[in-house]
């Protein structure tokens, strides 16, 4: 019969003994690490986490998503096991602060990059605006869209709810900068439906002294001056009044940098026919796009036009190319436009390729006092998830 009143002496093994055993084999956790974890315990404003180590760790309601977390059972339950990151070292109890929202905002910037890397269109609803442009959740996180990349008449504060297309311009996880744009979203979306040579109609935007922006079908193409007739104009003005309905011939879809380009030049019966009768332009529009096409596709295959002919083709593409020092200001400041909106810390160049090529053939006005200013009412948003960023519900789907 086995002794029921052995001593501690006689087993050998002591309660100091046992505490010496624990931190023999203790593991050593460090912040920034991901660690799996039972849930075993859940209070009202957070849990306790069995991690292995002496003391339970304890996670926060407000660390549990990067969704809105209104009560601990929404998330976890009793016995569950998951992924837990150590948000803190251990405190004057040694206990440790556990964290899932901040896995969850680490795995959603790995995913808007691998979606900007597949230059990705998605969708989001508008859940707030300022003066500056439309907040949306991306994975989660908070995205900006400047006033100048929203393609819609309607006023910026009846887009709330209102689920819009959206192209990447910017995605920067250090600055906390998620910029994207609904304008580039259809103006690819048009172009899919678009080929060079194609006669279509559209409605003069709004005139600058380097050209005119035409809107054909919800998406704007630029009639650089170069373009307009083969004679010389002083001035978009002389020709074209906002709100003209024009006939326009599509030279050149840039899908990359989101630019139409458009011609009546090319349309012209005989030079100058875009002063001089208008409308024996738009009647022959058709036929001379046909001619148009026929000479792209001799230069495609190598066959020699006509000196006259070629001499207008390659004038086609040098309008193309052509870049006014206006266009390059637009430019220029809608690209700080960008910047200034969307930033949380420092301004710091957006996607500058992308946004001012956007620019270049978009009627937008020079970044305005009320979009710069615009910046107190982001940071105070956040316009992407930062570490003392507020809970933030996730809408995100590729388009079909």
């Amino acid at each position: 019969m086995v002794n029921q009143n052995l001593t501690a002496t006689e087993i050998g093994f002591t309660h100091e003994d046992f505490a010496a055993l624990l931190d023999k084999y203790d593991y050593h956790f460090s912040p920034g690490d991901i660690v799996p974890g039972t849930v075993f315990s859940i209070e009202p404003r957070g849990a306790l986490i069995d991690i292995g180590a002496k003391t339970a760790a304890y996670i926060p309601i407000q660390e549990m998503s990067i969704n809105r977390v209104d009560a601990p059972e929404e998330v976890l339950q009793s016995n569950e096991t998951r992924e837990f990151f150590i948000l803190t070292d251990e405190n004057e109890d040694g206990q440790l602060t556990l964290s899932i929202r901040r896995i969850e905002y680490m795995r959603a910037w790995e995913r808007v990059r691998q979606l900007q890397a597949e230059d990705a269109t998605v969708r989001s609803g508008v859940f707030a605006t300022n003066r500056g442009g439309a907040l949306v959740r991306i994975e989660g996180l908070r995205g900006f869209i400047p006033g100048s990349h929203i393609s819609t008449r309607k006023p910026k504060e009846e887009l709330v709810g209102e689920e819009l297309p959206l192209k990447f311009l910017e995605v920067d996880e250090e600055r906390n900068r998620l910029v994207l744009s609904h304008r580039r979203a259809l103006v690819e979306r048009k172009m899919n439906r678009l080929e060079v040579g194609e006669v279509v109609i559209g409605t003069v935007r709004g005139i600058k002294p380097y050209g005119a922006f035409i809107d054909i079908g919800g998406v704007s193409g630029l009639l650089h001056i170069s373009e307009i007739s083969h004679e010389h104009i002083d001035t978009p003005h002389s020709v074209f009044n906002v709100n003209d309905e024009v006939k326009v011939m599509i030279i050149d879809l840039d899908a990359e940098r989101g630019r139409i380009s458009l011609s009546t030049k090319q349309l012209e019966p005989e030079p100058g026919d875009m002063i001089k009768n208008r409308d024996l332009v738009y009647d022959k529009a058709e036929e001379m796009a046909a001619k148009y096409r026929e000479q792209m596709l001799a230069k495609q295959q190598g066959i020699t036009a006509a000196p006259a002919e070629a001499e207008e083709v390659v004038s086609a593409e040098e309008a193309v190319e052509a870049t006014t020092e206006e266009e390059i200001l637009v430019a220029t400041e809608t690209q700080e436009e960008v910047s200034a909106v969307a930033t949380v810390e420092e301004e710091a160049p957006a996607a500058t390729e992308e946004v001012s090529a956007v620019a270049a053939v978009e009627e937008e006005a020079p970044a305005s006092t009320e979009e710069v200013s615009a910046v107190a009412a982001v940071e105070e948003e956040a316009p992407a998830a930062t570490e003392a960023e507020k809970e933030i519900p996730a809408t995100v789907e590729h388009e079909g």
